[in-house]
Formats: C-alpha cells, sequence, structure tokens
C-alpha cells in the first residue's frame, strides 16, 4: 500500500491510494481526479504549484516564457551574445596582429644592421683592392675583384635603399603598439557590464582594424607604403568619422563670432570648450605643423643620401675598370678608392643614422596630434552633451595625452577667441613629444 500524507490542523493522516495503474495516463487521470476531489495541500506546495509566472517549455516549440516576459526578451540575449563573440573575434585578431608585427618588427630590425655591415665591407673591401692594383704584379685580379664588389655594392645599396628597412621596423614598432591599444580597448567593452553590446560597437571595433591594416601592411612587395612619398601627411591609423549635419544655429549661440558652447552637463561647460577649442587650434598650427616640416626635411635628407650612395659606389666600379691603363689608371685608381669609402660613409649616414626611421617618427608623432584634433572636435560637434564622453574624464584624457596637467589646459581658452592670431602662438600644446 502506498500513501499520501494530508496535513489537516497540524496533524498528518495517511490516505489510502488506488493500486497502482497499469498505464501512467491512468495515473495521471487518478491524481487530477484526486486533486479535485479536496486534497488541500501535498508534500510541499512549492514542488507541486504551477503558475504562470514560472517557465514553460513547449514540447513542440522552443519559446521560453520567464517570470511573464516576452519571447522577444531571450531572441535580443541571442543577439546580444552574437554581438560579444564577434568582439572576441576582433581581440583575437588584434593580439594575433600585434603578435605578427612584432616579430615581422625584429626580423626588419636585423636587416638594417646586417645589410649596413654587408655593404660597408663590401665598399670598404673594393676600396682596398683598387688602392693596391696598381702597384700589385697581378693588377687585373685585382681591379676585377675591387669592380665586382663595387658594383655589388652599388646593387645591394638601390635595393635597401628602396625598402628602408630602418623605417620598416618604425612601422612594425608602431603597428604593435596601436595593435595591442586595440586589443585592450576592445576587451574593456567586453568586460563592461552595465550596457549592452551593439552591432555599432561591432562595426566601430571593425572599422578600426580595417584602418590600421591600411595604415601599416604587413606585405613587403606588393603593398608596402612608399618610402618617398611626393607629399608628406599625418599617418592615419584611426578610421574617417562621418560627418553629421549640425544644426541650425541661432543667434543666441553666437558670441563674438564663436559658437557658444553647449548647455552644461555631462561633465560639460563652456569653459571646458573653450578650452577644447584653443587646444585644437595651437595643435594645428603648432605641433602638427613643425612635426610636418621635420618630416619634410628628413625626407629631402633621406632621398639624397639615397641617390648618393649608390651613384658613388657605381663610379667607383666604373673606374675600378680602367686601373692599370696607362695614366689614365693611376686616375682611375683613386677615383675608385674615394667612390668606395665616400659610398660607404653615405651608407652609414643614411642606414647607421636611421634617417628614413625619423621621417616615420615625425609621421606618427605629427598624426598623433592629428587624432587628438579629430576626438575634440567629435565631442563638441555633438549637440547633445548628454551623447558626448563626460567632460572631466575626456579632460582627463587630453591632457594625458599632452603630457600635461588638467590646471595647464586653461591658459588655451584665450587662443580659441577668432581675435587671437595665429603668430600670437608660441607655446606647444604637447609637452611628451
Amino acid at each position: 500500500m502506498e500513501g499520501l500524507l494530508q496535513s489537516r490542523g497540524g496533524g498528518v493522516a495517511l490516505l489510502p491510494a488506488a493500486a497502482r495503474p497499469r498505464r501512467r495516463s491512468q495515473l495521471s487521470g487518478q491524481l487530477r481526479a484526486s486533486l479535485r476531489g479536496g486534497v488541500r495541500q501535498l508534500i510541499s506546495v512549492d514542488d507541486l504549484r504551477l503558475t504562470r509566472g514560472d517557465a514553460v517549455v513547449g514540447a513542440d516549440d522552443h519559446h521560453v516564457v520567464n517570470n511573464g516576459r516576452a519571447p522577444e526578451a531571450g531572441v535580443d540575449g541571442a543577439a546580444a551574445g552574437v554581438e560579444v563573440e564577434k568582439l572576441r573575434a576582433v581581440a583575437e585578431a588584434a593580439a594575433d596582429r600585434a603578435e605578427m608585427h612584432d616579430i615581422i618588427g625584429r626580423q626588419r630590425d636585423n636587416w638594417n644592421h646586417l645589410l649596413l655591415h654587408s655593404t660597408n665591407s663590401l665598399a670598404l673591401a673594393a676600396s682596398v683592392m683598387a688602392a693596391l692594383a696598381p702597384a700589385a704584379p697581378s693588377v687585373v685580379a685585382l681591379k676585377a675583384s675591387a669592380g665586382v664588389l663595387l658594383a655589388t655594392a652599388a646593387v645591394t645599396m638601390a635595393a635597401v635603399n628602396k625598402i628602408q628597412p630602418s623605417q620598416l621596423a618604425e612601422e612594425q614598432r608602431n603597428a604593435t603598439r596601436l595593435w595591442r591599444q586595440l586589443e585592450r580597448d576592445v576587451r574593456a567593452v567586453l568586460d563592461q557590464k552595465t550596457t549592452p553590446l551593439t552591432k555599432a560597437d561591432v562595426q566601430d571595433a571593425m572599422d578600426r582594424v580595417l584602418a590600421l591594416d591600411a595604415a601599416y601592411p604587413l606585405p613587403l612587395l606588393p603593398g608596402m607604403l612608399d618610402k618617398f612619398p611626393k607629399t608628406v601627411e599625418p599617418t592615419r591609423w584611426w578610421p574617417r568619422r562621418q560627418l553629421k549635419k549640425k544644426p541650425a544655429q541661432s543667434p543666441k549661440t553666437i558670441i563674438n563670432g564663436a559658437r557658444r558652447g553647449a548647455t552644461a552637463g555631462n561633465g560639460w561647460t563652456q569653459e571646458l570648450e573653450e578650452e577644447m577649442r584653443g587646444i585644437v587650434r595651437v595643435l594645428k598650427a603648432k605641433d602638427e605643423h613643425e612635426y610636418v616640416s621635420n618630416g619634410k626635411l628628413a625626407l629631402r635628407l633621406n632621398r639624397g643620401l639615397a641617390v648618393a650612395g649608390p651613384a658613388l659606389a657605381g663610379t667607383a666600379a666604373v673606374a675600378a675598370a680602367f686601373i692599370g691603363a696607362g695614366e689614365v689608371g693611376t686616375w682611375a685608381s683613386g677615383v675608385a678608392v674615394l667612390g668606395g669609402a665616400l659610398a660607404a660613409a653615405v651608407n652609414t649616414v643614411e642606414h647607421g643614422g636611421q634617417v628614413g626611421m625619423v621621417f616615420e617618427l615625425f609621421r606618427n608623432v605629427a598624426g598623433f596630434y592629428r587624432k587628438i584634433q579629430e576626438d575634440i572636435e567629435a565631442n563638441l560637434d555633438e549637440a547633445d552633451v548628454e551623447q558626448r564622453e563626460n567632460g572631466e574624464v575626456f579632460e582627463t584624457k587630453v591632457a594625458l595625452l599632452l603630457g600635461r596637467n588638467t590646471s595647464d589646459l586653461r591658459q588655451f581658452r584665450e587662443m580659441a577667441s577668432p581675435s587671437f592670431k595665429d603668430e600670437d602662438i608660441t607655446d606647444f600644446a604637447g609637452k611628451l613629444f
């Protein structure tokens, strides 16, 4: 005999149950009948009570309703999970790119050192042979060897000057830093629990990946960046922002020819906006202009050295062919010696001094200041201050990027005024570089 426990005023009674049915359906029917027959409370009310708010899973479909929420909540959660997986894929790709650029950067730095010493050794050894050839009994062998070595040095210099290994190494070093920064930013977004991820977050990360790939390509040939561009522009490794239509400005928003700041809120004030506008103006007139000008000087120097080295080595190789030919042979020996020595000196200045790396460094720093300008302008162009980044936090970030204290930024307020001329700006905004 089996029984059911029934509670009556604290007492417990044993109820006789029907015989075990042969089929489960019969047992279910008897249980429902017994429940309708007046069994008030069974072993555990919570175990047998089924309410509309509890989770119900249909046998023929997979729609889940939790505590009265609509099925769309589950769909939104699944969509958010997909976006999370996409951002994780972006983070993994950024980490992988950073590792590849780091390895290639070290390899190309080794190229610079190895090719520098090898080319100089060829040129100097050929110069010694050219000097000894007129007095040596085997003049033909020495002048032939000197000519071959000088020709090899000329070809090697031309190839190395074309790819600029020191500049390639600097590109990869900067790319490694930026890829690691992108990975940290993506993982920081993933760690945020306050706001759900959207497709816009994934698209922003993808745009940054594509911009970095375009700014610092991995292939050497083809796809390598032009090492001697016609115009010098700051390096751009971030996506171009889409310009929004600015709302029409009422006369009340214009003060002394400048647009007045938005209503205070979210850490933004009119004084802070004036500081940011002054910083943008100084960055454009002084900092970015300074590094672009220096980049042009470095480019002109590098272009001159890149032409002079192979030209001197080639001239020395031609002169070596006339060693031992009467009076001309004496002059030819001197030209070969001098040309080889000068070619080694020029090669040392260009690649030992890493002029290509210096040019790339100037471009990267100019791009660094250009990015700060665009970040500030993107916040100022947003009319709704609640949609901007918090003003106090943004001010701290800008101060850190410029290598200044936040209190130092107040001096740039007056520079936002149209009455303040660019010629009157004497100080640079950035102190970091």
